[in-house]
């Protein structure tokens, strides 16, 4: 599959009374992998992967990681081997792990200070063995992550000339920031004035926030876009309000919002990603006073982090 096979994911209003300016676009439904954010921003990696003939992938992630679980996956329908370096962890097998073990991938755990370490290592390792390794940061981290999200900036913008309805906000789950860098570089280009707010899943301001800001900066220079860097700070709104207790760490509030979702919409949500988001969106839309707004959250995907969930409450 690449990314000339994928048609625009749909977007749908939601069918709620309590939520009437609330429309979906659905990321989760991009047909490989149970899609997600991390499937589109896989199929642009994996265009350069062929293109340059790597012949093993290394990424780095967590065994919650849906970027780690697509990697895997294409790797595989490709037949190139397929190494994730993360960090030692004390959790359960979790979904996307099943399937990286089913992928093939060869995992590495070490301590979290020895990742940097390991993956050069690595690196060395297969290049001195005469290998072609392609390393794919975390999360998708770099220009052609970002690249994916301006493309979907695109697909937003064409769904609003075809319906006449023009989005005030666009919310999503942020966490290594290239989704949230491709919105934001995608308004810039085509002169938008909207809001596009990122609900952080981990990170904190202001690191959080300058990391979004370094890949935005990257992706323009890269493409040789002027900006006005006041401009680019003022639409770079990175909301750390929701975080709780860190990264996959949920809290009550988010797992009724998970399942008042798969029972009144029939959406997969999950404690990691999109739950969060969609728990402090929805908070903000009413601290904001919002509800005369349209708005538009975009569902990353995370479904195998759906089914964690739901064993979690057994």
């Amino acid at each position: 599959m690449n990314t000339g096979n994928i048609k625009p994911t749909p977007i749908h209003k939601l069918d709620d009374n309590e939520l009437s300016f609330l429309y979906v676009k659905r990321e989760d439904m991009i047909p490989y992998s149970f899609g997600g954010n991390k499937a589109r921003k896989a199929l642009l990696f994996f265009e350069e992967i062929d293109k340059k003939g790597a012949d093993v992938v290394v990424t780095y992630g967590s065994s919650h990681s849906n970027h780690c679980r697509v990697v895997a996956n294409m790797a595989a329908a490709r037949n190139i081997p397929c190494i994730i370096i993360g960090p030692e962890e004390v959790s359960d097998t979790t979904y996307n792990s099943v399937l990286m073990e089913l992928f093939g991938a060869k995992i590495i755990t070490v301590p979290i200070d020895k990742v940097h370490d390991t993956i050069e290592a690595e690196l060395a390792r297969l290049r001195g063995e005469g290998k072609n390794p392609y390393f794919i940061q975390g999360g998708g981290h770099g220009n052609i992550g970002t690249e994916s999200y301006v493309r979907c900036y695109k697909e937003i913008k064409s769904y609003e000339k075809e319906t006449g309805i023009k989005f005030d906000y666009i919310f999503f789950a942020t966490g290594t920031g290239t989704t949230q860098a491709g919105l934001v570089c995608g308004q810039l280009m085509e002169e938008d004035d909207r809001h596009i707010v990122g609900i952080s899943i981990a990170r904190k301001n202001p690191r959080g926030r300058d990391v979004v800001l370094d890949s935005i900066y990257e992706y323009l220079d890269a493409k040789a876009f002027s900006y006005d860097k006041s401009d680019v700070e003022a639409k770079t709104v990175f909301i750390d309000d929701y975080t709780g207790d860190g990264y996959g760490k949920d809290s009550k509030e988010i797992e009724n919002i998970i399942k008042e979702s798969m029972i009144k919409y029939g959406m997969p949500l999950d404690a990691t990603y999109t739950g969060k988001a969609f728990c402090g969106m929805k908070d903000y839309i009413k601290k904001n006073n919002l509800e005369d707004k349209k708005i538009l959250f975009i569902h990353t995907g995370g479904t195998p982090l759906f089914f964690d969930f739901l064993n979690g409450m057994k």
